[in-house]
């Protein structure tokens, strides 16, 4: 028996059937692909797909189609992004980046019941691990839904705001334009409300504002997006800021952050006033991460993370719940 590379029941093969049907609609790919990861030797096929993306803007993504049963690499209307790990060596356990953003993704889905991404672990020829994920906003006929991230929303750019836009802003702005845009607002702003938590306790401090999107539906409606783009990146970058963006304006200045500094529960119970969620089910959010320490742990555990990158997500897990504890 081994470990389903999605979701991590135990299985026979490489992905357990729903996993296949998420993923490769119900296609029995390999676990193996048929290309070795990006290296010297072949860095200029590479490079006529590749497009970077954060880790602070080192990681590199790839456009995978679904052909005749296999994977390949596609330069456009691809169907899948294909994550290798980064080339940046001076990050630290830099393995285990395709690792650490399945498991924060499956983390935030079985656990706490966030719309993510499908996503999986993958490898490449050599054996070299990589991040798989299936594009939600590409349709069956290969035609894509309407998307556009919350820098795009706020007229943020590198040429407006300079190279640190993505970075220019606030979730409680975010959540202002989910009021704005979203149909159904309440539940849209307590989900973004739990995505924001969640990125806080497992101490992903690159959730920047292109890191959530909001995308059309065929009835011609916005919802947010499901959640894409979760690791715990302290475990690369371990003295980066807690979080991408201020929670609320003049969110240093609060009681809790002058005498801590850092966040606690009276800036989150904050935040969602600012978004207008009831107090109650506000804390009720709060309440599961405490809740469901011991489960975070447990996947954290089972992972295919390296031991001492699983001791780091572990303590930075522990320290962040200490910190909203009442």
């Amino acid at each position: 028996m081994m470990k389903c590379l999605a979701c991590y029941i135990e299985v026979n093969e490489s992905y357990c059937l729903r996993c296949r049907k998420k993923l490769f609609d119900k296609s029995k790919i390999l676990s193996v692909l048929d290309f070795d990861a990006p290296k010297a030797d072949n860095i200029d096929t590479y490079q006529e797909f590749s497009k970077r993306l954060s880790i602070s803007g080192v990681q590199l993504k790839y456009s995978l189609s679904l052909a005749d049963g296999a994977l390949v690499l596609s330069e456009k209307n691809g169907q899948y992004i294909l994550k290798p790990v980064p080339p940046a060596r001076q990050l630290m356990s830099i393995e285990d980046a395709p690792e650490n953003e399945h498991l924060t993704m499956q983390i935030a889905e079985q656990v706490f019941g966030i719309d993510t991404a499908a996503n999986a672990l993958i490898l490449f020829k050599d054996r070299q691990p990589a991040y798989i994920t299936r594009r939600f906003d590409v349709k069956s006929d290969g035609s894509k839904y309407m998307q556009e991230d919350f820098a795009q929303l706020t007229n943020r750019s590198r040429q407006t705001h300079g190279e640190a836009f993505k970075y220019d802003g606030t979730y409680v702005e975010i959540g202002m334009l989910i009021k704005k845009y979203v149909a159904a607002a309440m539940p849209a702003l307590e989900k973004f409300f739990r995505i924001v938590v969640f990125n806080y306790i497992v101490s992903n401090g690159d959730a920047h504002l292109k890191n959530f999107s909001l995308i059309r539906t065929d009835e011609g409606e916005y919802k947010l997006a499901p959640a894409y783009d979760l690791m715990s990146t302290v475990i690369h970058t371990p003295h980066e800021s807690d979080t991408a963006l201020d929670l609320y304006e003049g969110d240093i200045d609060s009681e809790y952050f002058a005498a801590y500094g850092h966040y606690g529960l009276a800036n989150f119970i904050e935040l969602s006033k600012r978004l207008g969620i009831v107090e109650k089910r506000a804390q009720r959010i709060l309440d599961e991460f405490t809740q469901k320490q011991n489960e975070m742990k447990r996947f954290v555990e089972q992972s295919f993370l390296s031991a001492g990158a699983k001791k780091s997500y572990a303590n930075a897990i522990n320290d962040k719940l200490r910190r909203i504890a009442k």
